[in-house]
């Protein structure tokens, strides 16, 4: 029989050759995955590079914008400083930042977001920021430049903190910019004109505060768009406003966007710069807030004494000085709407502006004690003609007697608890007689000044009197002109003199000629000591390096 030859040998052959190639597929498998993790992992470790340099650029940003809102001014030393990132799951990272300079503060005008339109002193800076890991194997280098905005407040027409109401009875025409921070109520008696923006960060509506007690007026209410042209809320038999399901585009198509509030994506606006606390602290006294306008003023008159501030601060005492030469006095009336007598500390504006104590910076400050049964208060007398622009912020009511300022205007602001305006037919002892019975009937009168004031809000059905009667009134008016050209700010509620509004006992309105006034447009014309809104803008931002520096 013939032997058959054995295929044992080709079969091993075979089997370590299939052997080999698994083998080196398995190397390959475990190779080509440790390859994909070292590589996931250098870029996990990149992205967290990155993500910790941005986290410097933020911490430097942080820094820049508290030191604005507090104190008008970036930090000094600019920021500058290293910190280490490690959560543990990832490789350590250090993170270094630091800012410079750009630029010198410069003028310019806004041309984006909220603040579009508006002027500001603007001053640009960059942000450097390098995260990496020890072994400087990852590493990301980053730039931001950032536009710090200090925005005069002045430059709205009515610029509100809390719910904007406003429903005259008689005609009215409102010029410039409005805004509230919170939602706006709008009406009129009889017609409204609103020649410019109108934004709330809230909502806007037709009608009364819902709380306010008060009924609803359909006077007509126009507000100019995009062109110019004037166009009514009222259209198609209802009131186009934030309760219409096609507001938002019903809005834009009526007035070109210059009626938005948060539905449109408009935001609070920021108040104005102070250290701490709330915007009133600009009126409190200096032993009450360090942001006090007592800590500006060249001129004080404090719980009855008088003071020349010079600018290194040195303080005089010229008390009988200013009582001599007229410039200061008592004075006494009654005030219908607090339901009590004033005492107040007269200030002839007229004689200030002739003497040599005229404030050196034009800012002058008031303040008395008060005391039960008598409200001290500071007044305003024969102020048609300043002798330079003057800004008077007290802690205490104040009230303006006859025209303020409307010969050879000049830049002029008051910053009070509650601001009222007697005419230039004001008499001190009909302040208790009735108005129905043909006294205290007003004059024709004129204010140029901004003010920045409180009111008491509506609320539990009672109205706050609206922004009308933001400035008080405690004459017959009907049929009388009050004029009025400023800025009108609203951003606190008075303390003081906080007696609730109510019409026809003691005033009626006047025919409010009012309207913003333009010359704030001019940065040269702004009152001493104008509040600033700051804001910090991110304006460019940049990768500068990012490498892995691993060897394979």
């Amino acid at each position: 029989m013939k032997k058959i030859k054995s295929n044992a040998g080709f079969t091993i052959i075979l089997f370590m050759a299939l052997l080999l190639m698994l083998t080196l597929a398995g190397i390959n498998a475990v190779m080509t995955s440790t390859t994909e993790v070292d590589i996931a992992g250098n870029e996990m470790n990149q992205n967290n590079a990155l993500y910790a340099a941005e986290a410097g650029l933020e911490r430097a940003c942080a820094q820049i914008e508290h030191s604005y809102k507090t104190s008008a001014a970036p930090p000094d030393p600019l920021p500058s400083a290293e910190f280490t990132i490690d959560d543990g799951s990832s490789a350590p990272m250090t993170v270094t930042y630091s800012m410079q300079q750009l630029s010198g503060t410069t003028l310019k005008t806004l041309h984006n977001g909220a603040y579009q339109g508006l002027y500001a002193q603007a001053t640009e800076f960059e942000v450097s920021s390098e995260a990496g890991t020890d072994n400087s194997q990852i590493k990301s280098d980053l730039r931001m430049v950032i536009e710090s905005d200090l925005i005069p407040l002045y430059q709205f027409a009515v610029f509100y903190e809390p719910v904007l109401e406003i429903a005259p009875g008689p005609p009215m025409t409102l010029g410039g910019r409005v805004h509230s921070n919170g939602d706006i109520y709008i009406q009129s008696g009889n017609s409204l004109e609103v020649n410019s923006h109108l934004t709330a960060a809230g909502n806007i509506f037709h009608g009364r505060y819902g709380d306010a007690g008060q009924s609803v007026s359909n006077g007509d209410v126009l507000i100019a768009d995009d062109d110019g042209d004037m166009i009514s809320m009222f259209q198609d038999g209802d009131w186009v406003d934030a309760g219409a399901s096609d507001w938002v585009d019903h809005s834009l198509e009526l007035w070109g966007g210059r009626v938005e509030d948060g539905s449109h994506g408009i935001t609070e606006l920021n108040m104005p710069v102070v250290r701490s606390g709330d915007p009133i602290d600009m009126i409190k006294t200096s032993g009450e807030s360090a942001d006090s306008y007592e800590n500006k003023a060249t001129l004080k008159i404090v719980n009855g004494q008088a003071y020349q501030v010079e600018l290194d601060g040195t303080e005089t005492n010229i008390t009988s000085d200013l009582v001599s030469a007229g410039i200061i006095s008592t004075g006494s009336f009654y005030d219908g709407r607090e339901n009590a007598t004033v005492s107040s500390i007269d200030v002839d504006v007229g004689a200030l502006s002739a003497s040599n104590y005229w404030p050196r910076n034009g800012i002058i400050y008031t303040a008395d004690a008060q005391t039960a049964g008598n409200l001290k208060a500071t007044r305003l007398v024969n102020g048609s003609t300043l002798k330079g622009g003057l800004t008077v912020s007290s802690k205490d009511p104040v009230y303006v007697q006859g025209d303020y300022n409307s010969v050879s205007k000049k830049p002029a602001a008051i910053m009070t608890d509650a601001l009222t305006i007697l005419s230039n037919d004001w008499v001190d002892g009909d302040g208790t007689l009735s108005i129905n019975d043909g006294n205290r009937d007003a004059s024709v009168t004129t204010v140029n000044a901004s003010y920045m004031t409180g009111n008491v809000p509506s609320g539990g059905g009672q109205y706050s009197g609206g922004f009308e009667n933001l400035p008080r009134f405690l004459e017959d008016w009907n049929g009388v002109e009050f004029k009025w050209r400023g800025s009108a700010i609203d951003l606190w509620e008075s303390e003081i003199a906080n007696g609730q509004w109510s019409y026809g006992s003691y005033y009626k309105a006047p025919d409010r000629n009012w309207a913003f006034d333009t010359d704030l447009l001019d940065p040269a014309n702004l009152p001493p000591g104008t509040p600033l809104i700051s804001v910090v803008q991110r304006t460019g931002w940049r990768e500068v390096v990012a490498y892995n520096n691993y060897d394979d």
